[in-house]
C-alpha cells in the first residue's frame, strides 16, 4: 500500500513539476553602438505553460568610486517623454516553447555612454497588469500552474548604451609584476574569456571570467611566474586576442 501511494505521489508530481514557464533571455550583457537607437532583444520560453513577462528597466548610476545604485527613469524637462530607455511592448505573452521580442528603444542626450538594468520578470497576470488576456483567461492560466508555487524565475540584462560619438582608446602597460588596461576612450571595453592558467598544467585554471572596463578606468592583474593569461580584448566591433605569460 506505501508503494502505491509512492508510486501516485511521484506521478502527481510528475504531472505538476513542469506545468510553469521556464524563461531564457540569452546574453545577459547587451550593446547599443553610437549609431542605432534600437535594440531587439528575444525571450525564450522552455516551459510547458505559457509566459507572461513584465519588462521593468532602471538606469544604473556609478560614483567617483566606481559604486553603482539602480534608479527609476526620468522624464523629459518637458514631461513629455522618459530620458533613457524604453520597451516596447513591455508586457509580453510567450507561448510554452515559443518565443517574443521586445524593442529596447533608448531617448535622450547620447553625449556620454549610459547604463541599465533591464529586468524581465515572469508573473501570474492580474487586473492590473495591463497584459491582453480577459478575466476568465487569467483564472485558467493560474489553475494549470504547479501547486505550491509562489515565485517565478526572472532575470536580469545590463544594456549599454554608447556615445553617440564613440571613441575607443585603450592604453596597455604590461609590466614586470603587474598588467594593466586602461580605458582612455569614452565607453566600455570588454575582457572577454579571461583564462588564467598553469604553464606546466593546462588543466590547472581558475575559472574564465568576463570584466567591463567603463570609460577612465582600469583593468589590472598580478602576474605570476609560471602562470599563462589568455583574453579578448573587445572595443566595438573589433576584437584582439591577447597572451601575457607571467
Amino acid at each position: 500500500m506505501k508503494r502505491l501511494l509512492a508510486l501516485f505521489g511521484f506521478c502527481l508530481f510528475a504531472q505538476t513539476a513542469h506545468t510553469t514557464p521556464s524563461i531564457n533571455i540569452g546574453t545577459v550583457y547587451d550593446y547599443l553602438d553610437g549609431d542605432k537607437s534600437t535594440f531587439l532583444k528575444r525571450v525564450f520560453n522552455g516551459g510547458d505553460s505559457t509566459a507572461f513577462v513584465k519588462v521593468n528597466i532602471l538606469e544604473i548610476l556609478y560614483d567617483t568610486d566606481g559604486k553603482s545604485q539602480e534608479v527609476p527613469l526620468k522624464t523629459s524637462t518637458d514631461g513629455s517623454a522618459r530620458d533613457g530607455l524604453m520597451a516596447s511592448p513591455a508586457r509580453l505573452i510567450v507561448p510554452a516553447n515559443g518565443m517574443q521580442g521586445t524593442r529596447l528603444l533608448f531617448m535622450g542626450e547620447r553625449d556620454k555612454e549610459r547604463y541599465f538594468r533591464v529586468r524581465f520578470v515572469p508573473v501570474v497576470p492580474e487586473k492590473e497588469d495591463e497584459f491582453a488576456v480577459s478575466s476568465e483567461e487569467r483564472e485558467d492560466y493560474k489553475k494549470t500552474l504547479s501547486a505550491g508555487v509562489n515565485v517565478l524565475a526572472g532575470y536580469g540584462a545590463v544594456f549599454f548604451v554608447r556615445p553617440k560619438q564613440t571613441r575607443f582608446d585603450s592604453a596597455i602597460e604590461n609590466g614586470a609584476g603587474t598588467y594593466r588596461i586602461r580605458n582612455n576612450g569614452n565607453t566600455v571595453v570588454v575582457i572577454d574569456e579571461f583564462k588564467d592558467c598553469s604553464v606546466k598544467n593546462e588543466q590547472d585554471c581558475q575559472p574564465t571570467t568576463k570584466h567591463h572596463i567603463l570609460a577612465g578606468r582600469t583593468f589590472t592583474f598580478e602576474k605570476q611566474a609560471g602562470r599563462h593569461y589568455q583574453f579578448t580584448m573587445v572595443e566595438g566591433a573589433n576584437s584582439k586576442k591577447l597572451d601575457v605569460k607571467g
